[in-house]
C-alpha cells in the first residue's frame, strides 16, 4: 500500500537545505510555518523581545596601521650583531647590547641579538615604526622588545623576512609592584603589527605581545608560544587580517581592562586564528564581536579526542596541572558577544561560547564541540542567522531568555538541548558540568520565531524554567529516552501560533505545548518504547502523509503540531514500513510511503489530543484522549 506525501513536509525540508546553504539570509517565519499570521506575530515578538543586539564597535584604523610599505629616504639602520649594535641615522642611543629609540621615526632592524634589547622611549606625538627585516632579538632578564613610552609604535614585518623574538625565565623587573614589563614584546602605549614577513614570539616569562592601551594586527604570519598569556591588549585588541597562531598556557587572547565601560574588548573583523590555551582561547573584559576571519580555537585539553568516559569534563582526569575552577571558554566576554560573520571552530573543555550578559548570533559558519555548554549566556540570547552546530555539549544553549528568528541549528547535548534558565553559569564547578544553581523565575523564556533547529538530547531537548512562543520555524528533537526527562519541558505555558514542531522521546515525564495555542497538536503515546531508526508514519482520510519522521533514538512518545493538522479531521498512525522520500534529520519528503504496522488513529477536536496509550505522567496541555 502506497501513500502520497505531504506538500508541506517537502517545504520544511527544502527550507533546511536552503538554510544549510545560506546560514546568513533571513528566512520569514511565515514562509517557516506556511501561515501568513505568522509573520506579523514574529515581528511582534521581536519586538518585544530584541534580546540584547547592540550598536556595533567601530574600529578606527590610521593609514600607518594598514600601510606597511615605507620610505627609505628617512629611515634609520639599526644593525644586530650578536652581542652588540650598530646605528645608522638618528634618534636612537646605542649602549652595549641595548638601543633605546628616543625618537618619533622608521627603523630598518636587522641581524641577530644574542641578550640585548629594543628599547623605545620617546615623548614625540608621532609614531615610531620599527621594521623587522630578519631579526632575531633574544634577551633574557626582560622584554627583548620594550617600548617605554610612545604615541603609537607600529611593528612591520618586511616582505619575506621572518623574525624572531624570545626571552628568559625570569626578568629584572624596573617595578616589582607592576611587574612590567611581563611580556617579550611590551608596550605601555598603542602597538600595532603590519606587514607581510613573518614572527615568531616565544615567551618564557610570562605573556607573548602586550599592550597597555590598543593592540590592533592588520597582517603579518605571526606565531607565538607562551606559559601564560599569548596575546593581550589592555584596552582593546583589534584583528583585521593576518596568519595568527597562539600557543598560551593561560589565555590565548585577553583584553581586561576593567575600569572603563567602552574599553576591554575584542574585534575580529578577518585573518585567519588558530589558538590552543589552556584557559581562555578569547576573553574579553567588555565585548567581543567577531564578523569574519577564520578562527579556530582548542581550550582546556581537547574534548574531541578525549578517550575519558567523563568526556564532557574535557580534561583528562590525569591531568592535575590545572585547578577545577580554571575558565577554560573558547570565546568569553564580561558584557557581550556579537557575532555577525566569520568561520568559527571551537573545542573546548569549558563553554564554547560564553557571556556573563549577552549573546547576539546573526550569522557565521559555527562548530562547537564542549565539555560544558556550547553556547551560554547569563541574561539573553539572540540567534538571527548562521549555521550554528554543537556536535558535543553538555547543555546545547542556554541563557535566562533566549530569542530563535532565523538560522540552521544543530544541537547535541548530554543533558538538555535548549536550557532557558538564568543566573551565573557555575556549571563547572569542582569539575561536574550541570551543577547550575539557578532560581525558578517567570522571567524565563524561549522565543522561536523562525530557524530551523535539531536537537539530539539525553537530557530534556528542551527545557524552560518558565514559558515558550512558537510562531515558526522548524523544530525536531530526538530523545531522551530515559522517563526521567522528556522531549519538551517547561514551568509555564507552552503557546505554538506557527511552524512545525515534532519530538520523539520518553513517555514518562512528557509534556504536549499548551492548550491555549492556536495551532493544533498532537501526542501520541505508544504501549512500550518503540525502537530507534522506526520509521513513524501519520496520514490523513485522503491518504496524505502529514508526518514520515525516523527518530534517531528509543522513542514512546510522539509530539506533533503543524499547520496541516485541522480539526475535525481523522488521522491514522504507521509503525515501520518504507519511504521512497528524501529525509532530512529524519524528516522525510516527498516519494511514497509503504505501510508498516497500523498503530491507531485519532479525530482532532481540541487545540492538544492524545493518541495511542497514555500514562499517569502526561503533562502539559490536555489533550483529548483517543
Amino acid at each position: 500500500m502506497t501513500k502520497r506525501a505531504n506538500p508541506l513536509l517537502a517545504f520544511v525540508l527544502g527550507m533546511a537545505l536552503l538554510l544549510s546553504a545560506c546560514g546568513s539570509s533571513q528566512v520569514n517565519s511565515a514562509q517557516a510555518s506556511n501561515d501568513p499570521s505568522a509573520a506579523s506575530q514574529a515581528a511582534v515578538d521581536t519586538q518585544q523581545n530584541p534580546g540584547t543586539a547592540s550598536s556595533p564597535i567601530s574600529v578606527e584604523y590610521d593609514s600607518d596601521d594598514l600601510d606597511s610599505s615605507v620610505s627609505s629616504s628617512d629611515m634609520s639602520i639599526i644593525k644586530l650583531e650578536g652581542d652588540s649594535i650598530s646605528f645608522e641615522g638618528s634618534g636612537a642611543i646605542v649602549s652595549g647590547n641595548t638601543i633605546t629609540i628616543v625618537s618619533a621615526g622608521v627603523y630598518n632592524i636587522s641581524g641577530t641579538l644574542i641578550d640585548g634589547q629594543i628599547i623605545v622611549d620617546t615623548e614625540d606625538e608621532e609614531t615610531v615604526v620599527l621594521i623587522l627585516n630578519g631579526a632575531d632579538i633574544a634577551c633574557s632578564t626582560s622584554a627583548p622588545i620594550y617600548i617605554v613610552s610612545a604615541e603609537k609604535t607600529v611593528i612591520t614585518l618586511a616582505d619575506g623576512t621572518e623574525n624572531y623574538v624570545i626571552d628568559g625565565d625570569s626578568y629584572i623587573v624596573e617595578d616589582a609592584e607592576s611587574d612590567e614589563p611581563n611580556a617579550a614584546i611590551f608596550s605601555k602605549d598603542d602597538l600595532t603589527i603590519n606587514g607581510n614577513g613573518s614572527l615568531t614570539v616565544n615567551a618564557n616569562y610570562n605573556n607573548g605581545i602586550a599592550s597597555k592601551d590598543d593592540l590592533k594586527i592588520t597582517g603579518g604570519r605571526i606565531t607565538v608560544n607562551a606559559v601564560n598569556d599569548g596575546i593581550k591588549g589592555r584596552d582593546s585588541i583589534a584583528i583585521k587580517d593576518g596568519i595568527i597562531t597562539v600557543n598560551a598556557g593561560s589565555d590565548g587572547m585577553q583584553s581586561n581592562n576593567d575600569e572603563d565601560a567602552e574599553r576591554g574588548y575584542i574585534s575580529i573583523e578577518g585573518g585567519t586564528l588558530n589558538i590552543i590555551a589552556g584557559m581562555n582561547g578569547i576573553q574579553a573584559q567588555t565585548r567581543l564581536i567577531v564578523s569574519g576571519g577564520d578562527i579556530a580555537i582548542i581550550t582546556g585539553g581537547s574534548v574531541n579526542s578525549s578517550s575519558s568516559d567523563t568526556w564532557g569534563m574535557g580534561r583528562n582526569p590525569n591531568d592535575t596541572s590545572s585547578s577545577s575552577d580554571d575558565s577554560a571558554k573558547g570565546l568569553k566576554a564580561g558584557v557581550d558577544i556579537t557575532i555577525d560573520g566569520g568561520t568559527i571552530n571551537i573545542d573546548s573543555s569549558d563553554d564554547s561560547i560564553h557571556s556573563n550578559d549577552s549573546i547576539t548570533i546573526n550569522g557565521g559558519d559555527i562548530l562547537l564541540a564542549s565539555g560544558d555548554d556550547g553556547v551560554h549566556s547569563d541574561s539573553t540570547l539572540e540567534i538571527n542567522g548562521g549555521n550554528l552546530n554543537i556536535t558535543k555539549s553538555y547543555e546545547g544553549i542556554e541563557s535566562a531568555v533566549l530569542t530563535i528568528n532565523d538560522g540552521n541549528i544543530h544541537i547535541v547535548a548530554r543533558d538538555d538541548g535548549i536550557n532557558g534558565a538564568g543566573g551565573a553559569d557555575g556549571s563547572s564547578t569542582n569539575g561536574r558540568p550541570g551543577q547550575n544553581n539557578f532560581i525558578l523565575s517567570g522571567d524565563y523564556h524561549l522565543y522561536v520565531n523562525g530557524a530551523y533547529i535539531v536537537i539530539d538530547a539525553t537530557g530534556d531537548g528542551i527545557d524552560v524554567n518558565g514559558s515558550i512562543d512558537m510562531t515558526g520555524g522548524v523544530v525536531i528533537i530526538n530523545g531522551p529516552t530515559s522517563n526521567m526527562n522528556s522531549p519538551l519541558d517547561y514551568l509555564g505555558a507552552f503557546n505554538i501560533t506557527g511552524g512545525f514542531l515534532i519530538a520523539a522521546g520518553s513517555a514518562g515525564m512528557a509534556q504536549a505545548p499548551s492548550t491555549s495555542s492556536s495551532q493544533y497538536s498532537v501526542m501520541l503515546v505508544f504501549q512500550s518504547p518503540q525502537a530507534a531508526n522506526t520509521m513513524i508514519h501519520i496520514e490523513a482520510e485522503n491518504g496524505e502523509g502529514t508526518l514520515t519522521f525516523v527518530p534517531t533514538k528509543e522513542y514512546q512518545s510522539v509530539v506533533l503540531s503543524s499547520p496541516e493538522l485541522e480539526n475535525g479531521s481523522t488521522y491514522t498512525v504507521y509503525s515501520g514500513g518504507s519511504s521512497t522520500g528524501i529525509a532530512t534529520d529524519g524528516l522525510y519528503s516527498d516519494g511514497t510511503y509503504t505501510a508498516g504496522t497500523q498503530v491507531t488513529s485519532f479525530t482532532i477536536s481540541g487545540i492538544v489530543t492524545g493518541a495511542g496509550a497514555f500514562g499517569g505522567g502526561f503533562q502539559g496541555g490536555r489533550p483529548h484522549r483517543h
